[in-house]
């Protein structure tokens, strides 16, 4: 018991240990107020490093392998997407209207990073691809994917209002350009407090779920979820994880990829930034509806990192 709990993740488990207290000590009154004010400086500081660490150089380093790059975008900007609206059919049988937002707005995030070209190397797969393929959705995804989940969303009566487009450009858009403009000057400090940064980020994002589910205890969200929907939610991301893998799979075979490149396709196509998505939610959506938009992304992430950890296991051992 105690081999398989060192096994588990910390910062996972202090993602859901940050559930756990805001669901016990949810923060109430002025506490609240300071605490969204304290979160959307968090958000704009997030973007502000993503934008100073992503090299654009880097992003378009690999692009030469065109096929790869746009099989994998294909998958995390349209296949997911189009995956996230047929779980309508579950609504309101089996899926609640506020669950199903999102599943959609999982579905409509970047790939990871970090995972997706660690995976690709103990893989032995294409990492210079990986990195470039990363990179580019997570470019794109700071502009795509509220679009996605603004369209896709719409028929729910999600809409995007000036003040929500306001905040989309103040929040993310304009700390991550201005972490571009600035990147040569600061690049160096970046790179030397790498450690220290690190922290900063995961700690921006505890304190982003610790809000979110703050809003949401105080709103009543376990009062709206059971614990047969939340065992549905897990199936269904569970579900929707096999899929993906299987489809990008069969799709990099099918299309003559090299085994190294259809590493890197299965493990940039299949994977949803939670670093990423927790911040976005957090400006598209309500205070009192971002604990439950982001449940399914939770569940996912957790799930995408033990199940790619054993893929990536199984690659290397076919390939030596």
């Amino acid at each position: 018991m105690f081999a398989r709990l060192r096994n588990v993740d910390p910062y996972i488990a202090a993602i859901f240990g940050c559930v756990l207290v805001a669901s016990i000590l949810p923060a109430r009154g002025g506490a609240a107020v300071a605490l969204d004010y304290l979160v959307d400086a968090a958000i704009a500081l997030l973007f502000f490093l993503y934008g100073a660490r992503i090299s654009p150089e880097d992003a378009w380093e690999g692009a030469r392998n065109l096929r790869l790059h746009a099989v994998v975008l294909l998958f995390t900007y349209l296949a997911f997407p189009l995956l996230g609206l047929l779980t309508q059919v579950l609504v309101p049988s089996l899926l609640t209207p506020e669950l199903y937002v999102g599943v959609v707005f999982l579905c409509c995030l970047p790939s990871t990073v970090q995972s997706s070209i660690a995976f690709t190397s103990i893989a032995r797969g294409n990492v210079a691809a990986a990195l470039c393929a990363a990179s580019l959705s997570n470019l794109l995804g700071v502009i795509l994917a509220p679009v996605l989940v603004g369209l896709l969303l719409s028929k729910q009566g999600m809409t995007f209002s000036t003040s929500a487009i306001q905040k989309l450009f103040l929040q993310l858009l304009l700390p991550f350009f201005l972490g571009q403009l600035l990147r040569s000057r600061i690049l160096g400090f970046v790179t030397r407090h790498k450690q220290v940064l690190g922290y900063v980020d995961r700690a921006s994002i505890l304190l982003v779920v610790y809000s979110a589910f703050s809003e949401g205890v105080v709103a009543g969200i376990w009062q709206r979820i059971s614990s047969v929907q939340l065992g549905m939610l897990l199936v269904l991301t569970s579900l929707l994880l096999a899929i993906v893998l299987l489809l990008t799979t069969l799709a990099s075979r099918r299309l003559g990829f090299s085994t190294a490149d259809e590493v890197t396709i299965v493990m940039c196509g299949s994977k949803k930034s939670l670093a990423s998505g927790v911040p976005i939610a957090t400006v598209l959506f309500p205070p009192a509806a971002v604990g439950i938009a982001v449940l399914p992304l939770m569940l996912f992430h957790q799930l995408q990192l033990v199940v790619c950890a054993w893929l990536a296991r199984r690659y290397a051992e076919r390939t030596a």
